[in-house]
């Protein structure tokens, strides 16, 4: 006689076979095929399939009260039939019961990946607050915090006024996260050849109505915290001398209207992403995590500002040179720079929006793309800063680190990890060049090296996904409406090289412009610029009414005089 246990182990296997099939979200009622035993040519035809039923499964029993009673250390009785969730208790476990049961741990997966990843992304603040505060001067550490602080809730409460429903309110669809068929209304255009463009979405607005949905709540928490990344981009450039007030309403405008515009167009379903299925140009416009859609469009807002209130007091000589302006605090910087690369893998990573299914295990490849680059970026950096200077620059290192992720992050879920080294190697040495060419070439003042960081790097990204796309990636077999894996340049298809710089021509030229005007008509309003006396004074005192460092007094060398004449 069988004991008690190889009865209890009989059953469960029963169950565990009963869930295998169940998830495969076959019909109640389909029959299977038995495995036909080994048969001379001349045996009799196979049996008849013999089909499973409802019937089938309540023969399966789980663990007893009794069992469970006793305690389960190897996690052995536990997750069986007993767990599914049953919806008619009168009428038992059914196949309905079970498919229904694998389609949602689906789902329950990439919703905790995404909000989990979410969370990462939000923490990167922390990283922003801590770079850009210890690039400062200490008169002005509490300002500086404070814009990074407070970006968080001036630039969400636009988002969820009106930014994400311009973003995504057309983007139903997204199976990851149960299709999100609340947001399906998409503002359009007739275009080039009578294309349809899509421009704008249309549902959302406020979380309110039909868009008061769970997957669509999951999507608005991942879409925000990228958003507050842009925008938090535009502090670090335009700190030591910009209005709080005047800080508050552009934060606003960006998450109101010119981020998600951009974010439309590459994400929610607009007119760039379409650039494939309507043109052929590869598969259209590809941004895997955001390289254009959030650190360009941040570093490009960041350089519109930047110019319309002019350089610090002091950073120029009358004949251009510019002066050092060394930030206060480099230790706090590097940890910075830290947290910032522990949040990028919720940035990259996570945007796969799932874990499981629709190739989402390509999550790791993800990760260690992200990694490599990150690293190669600040090897980048500090070779070229030692070679030239004959000294490794922390801060640069730092940013070199900032230029490998932000590059990384278009490419990240399109190629291998040769590709990635050599983008974020690439972007390393880029980042040098750049801080050079803003500051001597351009005259525009950036203390933390923003615009270089967030706006060449990320226009470089978006590039490097046409040349380095591997063709391997396979999200549920297509990418924005067109088959197959997003391949570059160098691996056979030039088309989607033109529809990235069809992406960064928009960026320039389109959100740069907008961004610009809007901030002139800031400017007008209630301008730009904190007084010369604040500004020479720290912004800690005037701005925000307390010192970021109160034990100390904060003096400003040459105060008293004109430092815009200083003498070369």
């Amino acid at each position: 006689m069988l004991t008690r246990m190889t009865k209890l182990r009989r059953k469960f296997s029963i169950g565990v076979a009963a869930l295998w099939i169940a998830s495969l979200a076959i019909p109640a009622g389909l029959s299977f095929a038995q495995p036909a035993p080994a048969a001379s040519p001349a045996a009799a035809p196979t049996a008849a399939p013999v089909p499973i039923t409802d019937a089938d499964l309540k023969a399966i029993a789980g663990p007893s009260k009794d069992d469970l009673a006793k305690g389960d250390p190897s996690g052995a009785l536990i997750g069986t039939v007993n767990d599914i969730v049953i919806a008619d208790s009168a009428k038992g476990l059914t196949l309905a019961d079970l498919a229904n049961m694998a389609g949602q741990n689906r789902i329950a997966i990439n919703f905790v990946w995404t909000l989990v990843t979410g969370f990462l992304v939000m923490f990167m603040q922390a990283g922003f607050a801590a770079v850009e505060t210890g690039l400062c001067r200490a008169k002005n550490a509490n300002h500086t915090m404070m814009m990074n602080f407070m970006v968080y809730g001036f630039g969400m409460f636009a988002y969820w006024v009106m930014g994400f429903a311009i973003q995504q309110g057309g983007c139903a669809g997204v199976t990851n996260l149960g299709g999100l068929n609340p947001l399906n209304s998409e503002f359009s255009i007739t275009g080039i050849g009578g294309k349809a463009w899509g421009l704008f979405g249309q549902k959302g607005f406020f979380l309110s109505g039909s868009t008061y949905d769970v997957g669509v709540m999951v999507m608005f928490l991942f879409q925000m915290v990228f958003m507050d990344t842009a925008a938090t981009i535009v502090t670090g450039a335009a700190a030591e001398r910009w209005k709080f007030v005047a800080f508050a309403i552009s934060s606003m405008i960006l998450a109101a209207i010119v981020y998600p515009l951009f974010g439309n167009w590459a994400w929610g379903g607009g007119w760039l992403s379409a650039l494939g299925a309507n043109y052929k140009l590869g598969h259209g416009y590809c941004d895997f995590a955001g390289s254009g859609v959030v650190h360009a469009v941040g570093g490009l807002t960041a350089l519109a500002v930047s110019m319309i209130i002019g350089p610090r007091i002091g950073k120029y000589t009358r004949t251009g040179k510019p002066n050092p302006m060394p930030g206060h605090d480099i230790t706090m910087v590097l940890i910075g720079c830290f947290i910032l690369a522990f949040g990028w893998f919720g940035f990259n990573p996570g945007s796969t929006l799932g874990a499981s299914g629709a190739g989402n295990l390509r999550i790791s490849s993800v990760a260690v793309n992200t990694m490599i680059a990150g690293a190669l970026g600040s090897f980048g950096s500090v070779l070229y800063m030692w070679i030239r200077f004959g000294k490794p620059d922390a801060s640069m290192g730092g940013n070199g680190l900032l230029a490998g992720l932000v590059a990384i992050t278009a490419p990240s879920g399109f190629v291998n990890t040769v590709g990635a080294a050599i983008i974020g190697f690439a972007a390393g040495m880029l980042v040098c060049l750049a801080v050079e060419f803003v500051e001597r070439v351009m005259r525009v003042d950036d203390p933390v090296g923003a615009i270089s960081v967030h706006g060449a790097c990320g226009l470089w990204g978006v590039i490097s996904v046409g040349l380095f796309a591997d063709g391997t990636s396979n999200y549920g077999g297509s990418w924005n409406g067109v088959n197959g894996g997003v391949t570059g340049l160098f691996y056979g298809d030039p088309s989607q090289l033109v529809a990235q710089l069809v992406g960064c021509a928009t960026l320039v030229g389109i959100i740069f412009t907008l961004s610009y005007v809007f901030n002139v008509i800031v400017d007008v309003i209630v301008g730009q610029r904190v007084a010369a006396n604040s500004e020479l004074e720290g912004l800690d005192l005037p701005e925000m009414g307390a010192l970021g460092y109160p034990e100390f007094q904060i003096v400003t060398p040459g105060l008293g005089r004109s430092i815009e004449n200083v003498a070369d």
